[in-house]
């Protein structure tokens, strides 16, 4: 008999013992840059609470932080006093302490924007007026010789010689941060969908492919799903993510001199594109690009990947509909570029006027989750929904990266606060 009562009252410990270790403070969907420092920092400020972290791909930085093109922005595109430009420029800070702090390789070697055309000018100055507004301090236009002196094979008539700009591996930054967060008793719940997501008065109730989790809050930065997550969590995001595939190419072994650093164009405002650039990797490497095309795919890295339902999700949507025909002639001069090489190098050209097609290999793509409205408006600003509950990541576009330290102690105060308001 009192084995019996041993191995029942031993099967109910073990129960709630399960049942516990899946009962967390603080649930976070997202393992990419923004989801890892979210959690992060949240450690950082109470190193007490119980938070686990919820990505569905085996490791971290799997999507948009592990395809980017690894600058630290600088902060002079964005409007001052937009969300954007505020936590870019407190993430830059917070993100160059951090690595210096924990030996990850950053270099800020500076970048060059430069005016090919006359009709580019009066953005460029607006550009220089944005970056001294946002505290740009060394910011300074530059003639046609000096963009010669800074990068001796590039072409422009005249630019801007940003002193900020940085270049990092973004994944090498998420690996730190995975560590870190685990030795603060993170738990990472790695190969674990969301299908389904539950709330009452007091929990939210995570459903996974392979377990429930119960929090006080949960936090999404599902980044290329952040609206159907939205959608699940029972907020009415009214937007829907356009996946955009921006394709690199490299340059070849020997031809990475034509390159010092980053050599950017002026963009053209009516996108939240920068245009094709180059860009000096942290291990030496030179990418050019990328273009925007429409991608078929959320998580469609090549050309000919398609998924039904991510495509039905786009092209049933009157806002893609209303913007697919405001830029038609745009869109299909980008479909154009992505099957035709020659193209793709003569717009580098517009920079680097000694780059050949046989300078060029194959690098690789990304795919941006761009947010639109049901107007056909592109959201060109970070977007955070707040419901009971929960806080949505919505919309986080370049430059999230560099922000995220910062939109994460944004968030953290705001999670914090709301569950010392519930004590």
């Amino acid at each position: 008999m009192g084995n019996i009562f041993s191995r029942h009252f031993g099967s109910i410990e073990l129960s709630l013992q399960i049942i516990l270790d899946n009962t967390f403070d603080i649930a976070v969907i997202g393992a990419g840059i923004l989801g890892l420092s979210t959690a992060y920092r949240l450690l950082c400020n109470d190193s007490s609470l119980r938070i686990c972290i919820i990505e569905k791909e085996i490791g971290s930085a799997m999507h948009q932080t592990g395809h980017n093109s690894g600058v630290i922005h600088s902060g002079i595109y964005y409007k001052p006093g937009s969300l954007k430009a505020l936590n870019c420029i407190r993430g830059y800070g917070m993100l160059v302490e951090f690595c210096s702090e924990h030996d990850v390789p950053f270099e800020i070697c500076g970048k060059v924007i430069s005016a090919t055309d006359e009709s580019e000018f009066e953005r460029m100055e607006e550009l220089l007026r944005r970056g001294i507004a946002n505290g740009l301090t060394g910011c300074r236009p530059v003639s046609g010789q000096e963009i010669k002196e800074l990068e001796p094979h590039a072409s422009g008539l005249k630019g801007i010689f940003v002193p900020q700009t940085g270049i990092v591996d973004y994944r090498a930054v998420c690996s730190k941060l995975v560590q870190l967060a685990s030795e603060l008793n993170c738990r990472m719940f790695f190969g674990e969908e969301v299908k389904e997501i539950r709330s009452d008065s007091r929990n939210i109730t995570i459903r996974t492919n392979l377990k429930t989790v119960s929090a006080k809050l949960c936090i999404a930065c599902a980044g290329l799903h952040s609206d159907r997550i939205a959608d699940v969590s029972g907020a009415k995001p009214g937007f829907r993510i356009i996946p955009f595939r921006g394709e690199y190419y490299k340059l070849r072994s020997g031809r990475e001199n034509l390159v010092r650093n980053l050599i950017y164009p002026v963009p053209d405002p009516r996108f939240p594109f920068l245009g094709v650039h180059f860009t000096r990797r942290i291990d030496g490497s030179v990418e050019a690009g990328p273009n925007a095309v429409l991608a078929f795919k959320r998580e469609g890295y090549k050309k000919n990947d398609f998924n039904l339902r991510d495509s039905f999700d786009t092209l049933t949507f009157a806002g893609f509909r209303k913007l697919a025909l405001r830029y038609a002639g745009t869109g299909l001069d980008e479909f154009r570029r992505s099957y035709s090489k020659k193209l793709f190098t003569r717009s580098l050209q517009r920079l680097l006027p000694s780059i050949k097609e046989s300078d060029l290999m194959y690098g690789g793509a990304g795919v941006r989750a761009q947010a639109c409205d049901m107007n056909g408006n592109l959201i060109d600003d970070f977007h955070i929904l707040e419901d009971e509950g929960m806080i949505n990541v919505c919309n986080a576009p370049s430059p999230a990266a560099t922000a995220s330290f910062s939109i994460g102690e944004t968030i953290s105060e705001k999670a914090i606060k709301r569950l010392n308001s519930t004590y």
